[in-house]
């Protein structure tokens, strides 16, 4: 499962709609998530001033292909930051074609209520409840054991950190005892420092707006 599919999953609310997080640190997350993917296809690589190709061969996975197609063509190097505010363009796509691979393995069921498609909310219920538990299972351990956990774990970690998803996974008590381990994962990947940096960049406006009401 792509890390799309697996923060799209922790976006579920209770009723099933995709409504934890707002839309633009969403579409962010989405964007980020196939980059990381990329980087763990070892098919991009990043250092602090780019992210570059490293191998051109398509994964055979149309979520990421089509972004290390648009990596691949461009006429210069940008770096992470460039790359991460630029893939929530895709973020549309990204997130259709994720809710279809749910949808046809089985791990979540489509009901719309939506009047003449247009009033009401598209509901996702969760049909494998495996899936779900083996994923919040991963995202427990490694935010509360020691050991050094999966590069794909602290990815999804730093995706729902960044969306405001994690007390949605932890008791009080365990969110207060993971607050330094979370720090640290999202220190781990330069993808994932980037995407949360975009993620404080991006709410800044918003934030500026309250502060002069």
């Amino acid at each position: 499962m792509r890390l799309a599919e697996e923060f799209l999953l922790l976006l579920r609310d209770d009723d099933g709609a995709l409504s934890r997080a707002p839309e633009w640190s969403v579409r962010h997350a989405l964007g980020g998530a196939v980059l990381m993917d990329l980087a763990l296809e070892r098919r991009i690589d990043t250092d602090a001033e780019r992210l570059f190709v490293i191998d051109f061969t398509p994964v055979g996975d149309q979520l990421l292909d089509s972004m290390l197609a648009e990596i691949a063509r461009a006429d210069r190097t940008f770096d992470a930051l460039h790359w991460v505010r630029h893939a929530t363009r895709r973020a549309d796509e990204i997130r259709d074609t994720a809710l279809a691979r749910l949808i046809d393995n089985r791990v979540l069921e489509l009901r719309d209520d939506r009047y003449l498609r247009i009033f009401g909310t598209r509901r996702y219920l969760l049909k494998d409840e495996a899936t779900e538990r083996r994923l919040t299972s991963r995202i427990k351990s490694a935010l509360l054991a020691d050991s050094i956990p999966d590069p794909k774990d602290a990815m999804i970690v730093t995706l729902a950190d960044g969306c405001g998803l994690v007390s949605h996974i932890l008791s009080a008590h365990e969110l207060d005892a993971a607050k330094a381990r979370i720090n640290l994962l999202g220190k781990v990947e330069l993808i994932g420092r980037v995407f949360l940096e975009a993620i404080e960049v991006a709410v800044q406006p918003a934030a500026a707006k309250l502060d002069t009401d």
